[in-house]
């Protein structure tokens, strides 16, 4: 009864959004299946090598390590941006670097998206959101309950999600008080409020698979953590303090947004790392316990390459490497992040894959996994391909694209939103093109031989210059 109930209720939901429901809407995939559970999980500003088993990282990540060496651990995953809120844009609609409106920075979820998770709804999962939700210029615009979420509890806006022991979070549209972290006090650390939550609402009963996103809002400064994650840190690397506004004359350009001093940056970050480890562990013990870990795909990644705010030094974690770049940069360090899948009932051995793909291809794959026909969806704007083929024991090839990239820097004030230049970057197969200005020169690098973009190829290599050159005259405005 309950099934036909949610089954009727997605029904009138898809009527009044002009949407289709299948016919066929049953909890069995295309293929005969029981649908998967799908736990999707993003980091904030988290760097490809600040994993243990992405590199030669100093902090520990043991649960993504045991992740990735019993799942898949993709090597070539791109963020949707160099930014968070216009890579969640991507994330969510499936669309490419093509987001922006005529170089106006305005890259915003809009009440007329179709989102991944109405997608999921459609193809008759239960929907949940925990975290930093934070998608678009202007807060305000969208409501997770609009976009195709059951249920959300985290932080709405981009300041909200700039302070790890928040005084206010959100459940389902109403502002709640966090009482542990007001008068001072630090009783409540978002992260794990945030994990807590998805926790219990993968503990629940449910008539249908369910879809859960649980966005971090950390490692992105504000630089504070649990003392029992930092402590087995402190005194492990050398340190210099964060002094915030305290000096009254502060070196750090963001000093003003992040006021508080920290007296161990390099440890407090490093145990920022460690918590979500902890915390994606708590998540897949749950999962586990509940007996459905087998047939639910996780999703681990971050949505853009590593900060140096409030404190942060990617530099000495050598956060991006082997990559050129960090956040607000389309050099891969910007936009190269770590991706790792699980799902025990089709990757049975641990693998590493080397297939390019980005966030614009999330929303057609959990569509493929989920027997939901985007053709049956009307408004979805995807142009991303599904990886499904990928994702078991015989991976099929997925045929060689362009993957593309814009991103507005801003003038002055990182948040005023005044357009200051156009940055572009493309990559087809082992090449990569980035811009940076529409009145620069497209440069090539060859990104498998040259991760780090140091060998510029325009003159060796004209032909495949050209073509990235024509494609950037394309979609320059």
């Amino acid at each position: 009864m309950k099934t036909m109930l949610k089954t009727l209720l997605s029904a009138v939901l898809f009527v009044v959004l002009g949407l289709t429901l299948p016919l066929s809407s049953t909890l069995l995939a295309d293929d005969g299946n029981e649908k998967p559970n799908i736990v999707f999980i993003m980091a904030d500003d988290l760097g490809f090598n600040q994993i243990g088993c992405y590199g030669d990282t100093p902090i520990k990540t043991p649960s993504l390590d045991r992740l990735a060496k019993t799942g898949i651990r993709f090597t070539q995953a791109y963020s949707g941006n160099t930014v968070c809120s216009p890579s969640r844009v991507s994330l969510f609609t499936g669309r490419d670097g093509r987001l922006m409106e005529n170089n106006s920075n305005k890259v915003q979820l809009r009440d007329i998206d179709v989102t991944m998770a109405h997608v999921l709804k459609h193809a008759g999962y239960d929907t949940a959101l925990f975290g930093k939700y934070s998608i678009g210029s202007q807060m305000g615009v969208t409501d997770p309950l609009a976009m195709g979420f059951d249920t959300w509890f985290g932080m709405y806006s981009i300041l909200e999600g700039h302070r790890q022991y928040p005084h206010i979070l959100w459940r389902d549209g109403k502002k709640i008080r966090i009482k542990e972290n007001e008068g001072g006090k630090n009783g409540a650390y978002a992260q794990e409020l945030f994990a807590d939550e998805a926790i219990d609402y993968i503990k629940q009963e449910h008539d249908n698979p369910f879809f859960v996103m649980l966005n971090f809002s950390s490692p992105h400064a504000e630089l504070a953590a649990p003392k029992e994650f930092v402590q087995p840190y402190e005194n492990a690397f050398p340190e210099t303090p964060y002094t915030g506004m305290s000096t009254g004359t502060p070196a750090d350009k963001y000093a003003w947004y992040y006021p508080e001093p920290v007296a161990n940056p390099n440890a407090t970050l490093a145990g920022m790392v460690t918590a979500l480890d902890a915390y994606v562990g708590n998540i897949v013990d749950t999962l586990e316990q509940k007996g459905i870990v087998d047939n639910t795909i996780i999703v681990f990644t971050s949505d853009n390459g590593p900060h140096d705010e409030g404190g942060g030094d990617p530099e000495f974690f050598k956060a991006s490497q082997p990559y050129k770049g960090m956040k607000r940069d389309l050099f891969d360090g910007g936009i190269h992040v770590p991706m790792i899948v699980s799902w025990p009932a089709k990757v049975t051995q641990g693998r590493v894959d080397t297939t390019p793909w980005a966030f614009a291809d999330v929303l057609p794959t959990f569509a493929d996994v989920a027997g939901a026909d985007l053709n049956l969806v009307p408004r979805v704007k995807t142009n991303g391909v599904s990886i499904n083929g990928r994702l078991n024991d015989k991976p099929i090839e997925i045929r060689e694209r362009i993957l593309y990239w814009e991103f507005g820097k801003q003038v002055g004030d990182p948040n005023s939103g005044v357009i200051g230049e156009v940055f572009q970057a493309a990559r087809r197969g082992k090449w990569k093109a980035v811009r940076y200005g529409l009145n620069e020169p497209v440069q090539l690098f060859d990104i498998e031989n040259d991760p780090g973009e140091s060998q510029e190829l325009s003159k060796k290599h004209p032909e495949i210059h050209r073509e990235f050159v024509d494609l950037f005259s394309e979609h320059q405005g």
